[in-house]
């Protein structure tokens, strides 16, 4: 496993919207393999951070990356949803991070059974003490429920298809291998190699994914949560992979930023998402569906 390429996405954009001149605490909620983290405390000397991450391969990876900072860095293996149960001066934060995509070192590692573009096991756990794998839930999920995932978390227009001929499949072979999985999908959805056009298997991967690691559950609760705990003038950013992620923040922020009922929590500082570049998306391809949200508490 190498992290190789590792390059942090939207990184001046996320400086920039967290405003990290200011001494304080700065939160990175999914903190991979550093490469935020790490820019924040080489710029601003004030700053210290707590970093956290469900993935321990990820936290053995940054401890080492952050070593000239250890001292100002606290680092914790739990999902970013757990923050608020957690041991911190939540009035000293100045900024919270959320990076919801894969790490690099996850999606280059076939062992991990992230990417359909290698051979590896149907695992897609991002954290390994989940009993919970992409093998388990194509054995054992029944065509109903198989097709129902497609649709809701791939928004896979071939969901039925796919589930009825997986189930049948699965009777005769397993499927334990992300190519396994690969080829039928491409057989069911009679997928052809378009530019721009998005492979299949993306986002029937994206939907295991999601499943497997409850990527969606509590996320605009945790936002809301979080702005009741942070001190004004607290920046929250939030960079998104997909719709139904995008979705979830940008109608909490919404919602935040008027009020309902009360008065206005939150300054939205990102009317329209911040995307990636054309510079940035050349130099790094997998940065193209990145989407950034910020919001500063009032």
């Amino acid at each position: 496993m190498s992290d190789r390429g590792h390059i942090p996405v939207l990184l001046l954009e996320v400086l920039e919207h967290l405003d990290i001149a200011r001494e304080g605490l700065y939160i990175d909620g999914t903190i991979g393999l550093g490469g935020h983290s790490l820019e924040i405390l080489k710029a601003n000397p004030r700053a210290s951070l707590v970093g956290l991450d469900v993935d321990e391969l990820a936290l053995d990876k940054v401890k080492e990356t952050l070593v000239p900072f250890a001292d100002r860095v606290r680092l914790f293996q739990a999902d970013f949803r757990c923050l608020p149960d957690l041991d911190i001066d939540f009035p000293s934060v100045r900024g919270l991070l959320l990076d919801l995509g894969l790490s690099s070192f996850q999606l280059d590692s076939p062992e991990r059974g992230f990417s359909f573009n290698q051979n590896g096991p149907l695992d897609m756990r991002m954290d390994r003490r989940t009993k919970t794998t992409a093998f388990k839930i194509i054995d054992t999920y029944s065509e109903p429920r198989l097709a129902q995932l497609f649709q809701k978390y791939g928004e896979l227009r071939q969901a039925k298809r796919l589930a009825h001929e997986i189930v049948a499949r699965r009777k005769v072979n397993k499927f334990e291998t992300t190519v396994a999985l690969r080829l039928v999908i491409e057989q069911v959805c009679h997928w052809i190699p378009q530019k721009g056009k998005i492979h299949p298997a993306a986002k029937v991967f994206q939907a295991l994914r999601i499943e497997i690691n409850q990527e969606l559950q509590g996320l605009g609760e945790f936002l809301e949560t979080m702005v009741e705990r942070l001190p004004s003038g607290a920046r929250l950013v939030v960079i998104s992979f997909h719709s139904l992620e995008d979705r979830i923040v940008k109608r909490t922020f919404a919602r935040l930023s008027k009020g309902d009922a009360s008065a206005p929590l939150v300054r939205l500082l990102t009317r329209k998402p911040v995307t990636p570049g054309e510079n940035e998306t050349a130099a790094n391809p997998r940065s193209k569906p990145a989407k950034l949200r910020a919001a500063e508490k009032l």
